[in-house]
This record gives C-alpha cells, sequence and structure tokens, in this order.
C-alpha cells in the first residue's frame, strides 16, 4: 500500500468527486481512478460504487476512509517534526528591555552562524514570561527578573544600569551642563513610570530604595509598560523617568533626551536567561544559550 493511494483515495471521498481530486492534487483523472482501483485490488474490497452521474461511498470504503485520515494525519506530524529539527525553531519569550534591545543585537549575530535557525518571539512583561517559561510555551525567558522558583533555573547573562531622563529643555540642560542634577531636584518633576509586574519597575523601585525615596515621594504622571512610549512622554514634556540606560541610549546620543546618571545608588541591574529546571531543551535552543551567555560576557 503506498501513500499516494491514500492521499487520492481520501481526497476523492472528502470532494466526492474523482475530477475535483484530480485538480486538487495536480495530477490526471486517470492516474486518480489507477491508485483508487489499486488500492482496492490490494484491500481486495469495493470502497466506491461509481457510476457517470453518481459517486457512493461503501460501508467499508467508510472505514477505510477513517483510517487512511490517521495515517495521514500521523505522516504529516512526523514531517512537521522532522522539518523543525531541521530548521532549527527556537521558543523564545522576552521581557521589554531584553526584546527592544537586546535581542536586535544578538540575533543578527546567531543567525549568520547559523543561517537555518528560525526563532518564535514572545513578548511581555518579566512575570508573564516566567509564566510561559514555567508552563513549558516557550524554551528560553530573557527577563529582567529573578524571582527565585524551584522550578525555574536563572543564569544573568548582561547588566545594565538605572539612569534619570529629563526632556531637553530647563532647568535640566543648566542641571547637565553645571554637574548640579541631584534627585532632590530630579523628583520636583512629575514621574513617568513602568506599570507592575516589569523588572524595570523592580530595579526602578530598588534604585529609589537606595536613594531614601519611595513611591509615595514622587508625583506619578502616567505608568506605561512601553519604553519607546516613556520616552516619547518625556521628550514631550510629561515629566522625567527612570529607565534602563539601553532603552535611554539612542535618544540620549541624538540628544532628544537628558540623561542623568548615579552609578552609585543605581548599582548594577541584571537580566537573566530563564529555563524550566525538568525541561528537556532542543539541541537549537541549548546552543542558543550558550551562544548569548558567551556574546554578552565578551
Amino acid at each position: 500500500m503506498e501513500l499516494k493511494h491514500l492521499v487520492s483515495y481520501a481526497t476523492v471521498v472528502r470532494l466526492g468527486s474523482f475530477s475535483r481530486a484530480a485538480e486538487e492534487l495536480f495530477i490526471a483523472q486517470p492516474t486518480i481512478s489507477l491508485h483508487v482501483r489499486q488500492l482496492e485490488e490490494e484491500l481486495q474490497t469495493r470502497l466506491l460504487l461509481r457510476t457517470t452521474k453518481s459517486l457512493e461511498v461503501t460501508e467499508k470504503g467508510r472505514e477505510v476512509y477513517e483510517y487512511a485520515l490517521s495515517i495521514l494525519q500521523l505522516k504529516d506530524r512526523i514531517t512537521e517534526k522532522c522539518s523543525d529539527s531541521v530548521r532549527r525553531i527556537i521558543r523564545l519569550g522576552a521581557s521589554t528591555i531584553p526584546s527592544a534591545y537586546l535581542l536586535p543585537e544578538v540575533l543578527p549575530a546567531y543567525v549568520k552562524r547559523h543561517p537555518a535557525t528560525y526563532f518564535t518571539i514572545d513578548q511581555g512583561d518579566s512575570r508573564s514570561v516566567i509564566e510561559k517559561v514555567t508552563e513549558g510555551v516557550i524554551d528560553i525567558g530573557l527577563t529582567g527578573m529573578n524571582p527565585k522558583s524551584p522550578e525555574i533555573d536563572y543564569e544573568p547573562f548582561c547588566e545594565d544600569t538605572v539612569v534619570v531622563i529629563t526632556p531637553v529643555r530647563e532647568p535640566f540642560l543648566t542641571m547637565k551642563e553645571k554637574n548640579t542634577a541631584t534627585l532632590q531636584k530630579l523628583f520636583e518633576s512629575p514621574v513617568i513610570l513602568r506599570e507592575e509586574g516589569s523588572g524595570s519597575l523592580k530595579a526602578a523601585d530598588t534604585f529609589l530604595a537606595n536613594a531614601g525615596f519611595s513611591g509615595n515621594d514622587l508625583h506619578i504622571a502616567a505608568r506605561t509598560n512601553d519604553p519607546e512610549a516613556i520616552k516619547n512622554l518625556v521628550v514631550q514634556g510629561l515629566g522625567i523617568s527612570l529607565i534602563s540606560s539601553r532603552a535611554a541610549e539612542n535618544y540620549g546620543r541624538e540628544n532628544r533626551l537628558l540623561v542623568f546618571s548615579f552609578p552609585e545608588i543605581s548599582g548594577r541591574r541584571l537580566f537573566y536567561t530563564a529555563v524550566k529546571r525538568t525541561a528537556t531543551l532542543p539541541e537549537c535552543a541549548k546552543d542558543f544559550l550558550r551562544y548569548i551567555r558567551q556574546y554578552y560576557a565578551g
């Protein structure tokens, strides 16, 4: 029994027509008829009752049709599975900063070495990424949080700092020029912060705590989980913000924002790879884990 016989037969039954099956499969109609006849001869049973005007599936033909569907679906699953392994599919989840500022650096470099690799990228806040790693929806998570869990292995792969960004206007221009900026002066302005669940908010909270401030000491003007939106709101003068130095870098370089660093307060902010402890990672995912750690170690 050949798969092509089952394909032809199942298509004829599904469409109720030899001619329509021939059109769908791009096979000549006499070939479709030959496949069905050879299948009947091999099974020694009549599957279809054909006249010039009608086509009827026998009781035995209906059973064979159901078996044929199962066989063809299994064949498709095998093909899909093998294609995945050849194409090196890696399922990533990334919180906001890694997805916007780290992956655009590392993925092109990795794909240049491994051009058959295909990534699916699920973007969300750190909390949602960790949940999807736990559920097995993604292979590797890149997050700004490490909420100790017995189910997840975390490993730091990249570091960052928190900076204060302001509009390019007074009084911030004078503070920048004369190096007189203090957090007390800066926080007299409204502040835009990230939403709950983000690693950036946790890093900002740590920054504030180290400086002796809390959220209650600030005039919060807005909250959003989009760092690009935060930067644009600051540019337009809604307030100032605490964000990742990597997120601030391009706007600071282009003089669209003023960036104030307080390294003695900020300390290091770490980004982590997150992998489910009991997961069996594809070899390509293991290879990417090694690569991203080496990439940022350098």
